[in-house]
């Protein structure tokens, strides 16, 4: 713990000094600040007035940029340094594009007809191209739109996810990884359900054909597989979210191999810790750890790359998480407005920073390109 005793000291000399309270300011979507913004990260949260898209400046203070009726879940912004897109969870119609810097609401768009979001999207193609994806209404059916940013966010093209209930999905490895989650636990329709019908698949980015499909064994069948995190050299893992409460410590985290899933280890009691939820997962900056967050077992728990178990931090409804631009730490954030900056060496875990008083965060967090 010597090193990350001597980095808390360090980082809490730069933060000494700054008022408890964010930045939170409500205004008109289209009411930029009357300063530009300094994003180091990027979330959304519930605010007053509704739900909003969220700037984290270096220094935790945070300011959220418009309001809206829609609750919106992640983030991705554009390579240009400017600009990113926050999209409504699944139920939801919005997805809006925001300046980072201004702090000010560009445009809106909506998923296909007869679909909704499901919460996530990327840029791709030097951030000409936005891929969404979304569930059909009727169906479940997933489909993955691509669609031109110059042109307003319109759709040029779309493909099958392969999949029900597609969650989130990333460029890695020279393919479209999506991870189909099935049926979505704690909803009407996971009631009785013992079987989630999840699995991750791999699509050409280009033309959207399937190169792989992967389901985890019987075994593991409730599990719904669900959000994604990569790596520059195209390292993937997924996080689950399990269907059944039945006492069984099942592994929740996955690397995404060419022959299928590989799951993580850990001691029983920390699986049982995170009960039964991933809401999200991160890779550090370096490649070499793996975080994951449970908003239902109020902790972060952290892995190495290899799937060794490291430990767990206790952080009460915490959910995002986002890497630093430094190897070994991350950023988590909760929906009691808390921001915890935690650091690992590998061997174990530390606390380096926190700020209370921020809004009500959502499940996600992402570092600004």
């Amino acid at each position: 713990m010597g090193r990350l005793d001597l980095s808390r000291r360090s980082l809490l000399g730069r933060l000494s000094g700054l008022a408890v309270a964010p930045r939170v300011l409500f205004g008109g979507g289209a009411h930029a600040q009357d300063h530009l913004l300094e994003a180091e990260w990027l979330a959304t949260a519930g605010v007053e007035g509704g739900f909003a898209p969220v700037v984290l400046a270096p220094d935790f203070a945070a300011t959220s940029v418009g309001a809206g009726t829609q609750r919106l879940h992640w983030v991705e912004p554009s390579p240009d340094g400017r600009t990113a897109v926050a999209v409504a969870r699944r139920p939801g119609t919005t997805a809006v594009l925001f300046d980072r810097r201004a702090g000010s609401v560009l445009a809106t768009f909506e998923p296909g007809e007869g679909r909704v979001f499901s919460g996530h999207g990327r840029f791709v193609d030097g951030g000409r191209r936005f891929l969404a994806v979304e569930i059909d209404r009727a169906s479940g059916q997933g489909t993955v739109s691509r669609r031109v940013v110059e042109a307003g966010f319109a759709i040029e093209a779309e493909w099958a996810s392969s999949g029900m209930g597609p969650h989130d999905m990333l460029p890695a490895g020279g393919a479209l990884v999506v991870a189909n989650g099935g049926i979505e636990p704690h909803t009407p329709e996971a009631l009785g359900a013992e079987i989630a019908g999840s699995s991750v698949a791999r699509l050409d980015p280009v033309t959207g054909a399937v190169r792989s499909v992967a389901e985890l064994d019987e075994d593991l069948a409730s599990l719904s597989l669900r959000h994604l995190t990569s790596g520059h050299d195209g390292f993937t893992v997924v996080a689950a979210q399990d269907l059944l409460a039945d006492g069984i410590a099942r592994p929740l985290l996955y690397a995404v191999e060419a022959n299928g899933l590989r799951a993580f280890d850990a001691p029983e009691e920390a699986w049982r810790g995170l009960r039964t939820y991933v809401g999200s997962v991160a890779l550090d900056a370096s490649g070499a750890f793996v975080a994951a967050a449970s908003p239902r077992g109020n902790m972060v728990a952290v892995w190495r790359r290899d799937g060794r178990f490291v430990g767990t931090l206790p952080l009460v409804d915490g959910c995002g998480l986002a890497p630093t631009r430094e190897p070994g730490r991350f950023l988590a954030t909760s929906g009691l407005g808390e921001t915890v900056l935690i650091g690992t060496d590998g061997e174990s875990l530390g606390v380096l920073a926190r700020r209370s008083g921020g809004p009500r965060f959502d499940n996600h967090a992402v570092l600004a390109a």
